[in-house]
């Protein structure tokens, strides 16, 4: 069963997808698959070569930036960045529990000028809760902003 949580029209947070889970984003329309967790976190999980040949089998393109405990870095932010402006249509990320991958969205988000409340707010309804990070949202989104 799919766990699939929406942050906006276009861009949504996954825990940890399966190649069933994959199935079911391609039935949903979803274009680009986004791999936030590293391989090897945990025993039982796919590894990132195995999501990324189903998706690739069922027509969507796939990007791997992974987000260990370290924390959050500026090429990984750039690069999710990068991935939501190249999309072709839906976007589904997902790490162990789809956290890593709202906050990353949020952070990219931010890095491309978008408000920080809305982000906060979008992030809110699906489930995620990223007040810790609300002070780097805004830095990001004032020096950023049109």
């Amino acid at each position: 069963m799919t766990d699939f949580k929406r942050l906006t029209d276009t861009v949504w947070a996954s825990p940890q997808l399966t190649e069933s889970d994959i199935n079911e984003a391609a039935a949903q329309g979803f274009g680009l698959i986004v791999n936030n967790r590293p391989d090897g976190e945990s025993e039982d999980q796919p590894r990132g070569e195995a999501i990324e040949h189903a998706a690739r089998d069922k027509g969507m393109d796939y990007v791997a930036i992974p987000v260990g405990h370290s924390g959050f870095s500026q090429p990984q932010v750039d690069a999710m960045a990068r991935a939501l402006e190249k999309a072709d249509g839906k976007i589904l990320a997902y790490c162990r529990s789809g956290t890593r991958s709202t906050y990353l969205w949020a952070l990219a988000e931010a890095h491309r000028g978008k408000n920080a409340d809305t982000l906060t707010r979008a992030a809110a309804s699906a489930g995620y809760d990223i007040s810790g990070i609300r002070p780097t949202l805004e830095m990001l989104a004032v020096r950023n902003s049109d």
